[in-house]
């Protein structure tokens, strides 16, 4: 009975990592692309962009409401509404605020510099990621993993050193380089956050559940928004609102449209980020947006119509096989550790081994 219960739960954690990992890339392609079009015609407020990536957080309430409304179906009145407790909810609030930082920095990053170069510059992150996981949660590297940090880590440096051509029209290239300072700059403190978040699981005084995880993003977006929405406040962009629809290139309702997408894909992101945590790893989350790379490449190529220029080639190659070198030593290292274990002592799985059954499952 134990070992059904146990497989159950495998399969049922294999099922949340698969559909965050779907959220995340929904949301990690489309949020840079829907950004992006609101820049290219005609919008300039970076801390409206800012507020946008965290500003779809009242879409919680409809699955948290769906999880109580399950549980009131079977335990009645005595269903607990909430599960967060005191330090998770101050801890919620921290990584709100740091989140709402990374967003005006990525947002003013992203104004600055075509979504094929922010996308790559973004590979940074996986560096970031590895080194405060290593710090904060002690994961545990192998050889290959610390190929695939130094791949992506090079093509990111490859790309810094020959932009100059990829510079928007009528931006000076002291404005092109302090976007790119930005977006490593956010792609550093969000390497950081996401460690963070899985210090936090780890910490926390309680079972942690897919509830309570969106519980978590809850708050934390919440925070950002707030954060963000200060920023807004001081900027005056509430009042610059209506005059930037009626200017904007693709028309006002379209205008309009593109915000209320940008909100719904981010906290797709979001979503789907603190979820990979809650059943991977952080640096699994970190993988897989560096995996994202290549299709967002290929989006902002076809649909913005941006140079593919041989800088971001090679940067795109090594982002590739540095992908192809972290999952075949994560593969490697969970067949020899299934080898090395008797079925009575079998240890739960990592994140390496829920995407080896996924696969299987397949």
């Amino acid at each position: 009975m134990g070992e059904m219960d146990q497989t159950a739960n495998q399969k049922m954690k294999r099922g949340l990592l698969l559909l965050n990992a779907i959220f995340l890339t929904i949301g990690g392609c489309g949020g840079p692309m829907v950004m992006r079009l609101y820049f290219l015609h005609g919008g300039n407020r970076v801390w409206l962009s800012s507020w946008l990536e965290t500003g779809g957080w009242p879409v919680n309430f409809i699955p948290l409401l769906v999880t109580y409304l399950n549980r009131r179906h079977k335990e009645g009145p005595a269903a607990k509404l909430i599960f967060m407790r005191g330090p998770l909810f101050f801890a919620s609030i921290l990584i709100g605020v740091l989140t709402g930082l990374d967003d005006y920095l990525y947002a003013y990053g992203l104004d600055r510099l075509p979504v094929s170069t922010s996308a790559l510059v973004i590979a940074s992150q996986l560096a970031f990621t590895a080194l405060f996981a290593f710090i904060l949660v002690k994961q545990k590297f192998t050889p290959y993993s610390i190929i695939a940090i130094a791949l992506l880590t090079v093509g990111a440096g490859i790309l810094a050193i020959h932009t100059s051509s990829d510079r928007p029209e009528g931006e000076s290239s002291k404005e092109y380089y302090v976007g790119f300072i930005t977006t490593v700059a956010a792609s550093a403190l969000y390497g950081f956050v996401l460690p963070l978040i899985e210090l936090t699981y780890k910490k926390a005084r309680q079972a942690i559940t897919y509830t309570l995880v969106l519980e978590i993003q809850l708050v934390m977006c919440f925070v950002a928004t707030v954060f963000c929405t200060v920023g807004m406040v001081i900027n005056k962009d509430f009042k610059a609102i209506p005059r930037e629809a009626r200017d904007f290139g693709l028309g006002e309702t379209t205008y309009y449209v593109v915000l209320v997408c940008s909100g719904i894909a981010w906290q797709g992101f979001f979503l789907g980020a603190i979820g990979v945590i809650f059943a991977g790893s952080s640096l699994l989350c970190g993988i897989i947006i560096a995996v994202l790379l290549p299709m967002t490449e290929i989006l902002a190529v076809i649909f913005y119509k941006e140079k593919f220029t041989p800088e971001k080639g090679v940067c795109l190659v090594l982002s590739l096989l540095g992908f192809v070198s972290y999952f075949y030593g994560e593969l490697k290292h969970d067949k020899e550790k299934s080898e090395a274990q008797t079925p009575e002592a079998e240890a739960p799985r990592a994140s390496s081994a829920i995407i080896t059954g996924m696969i299987a499952d397949a």
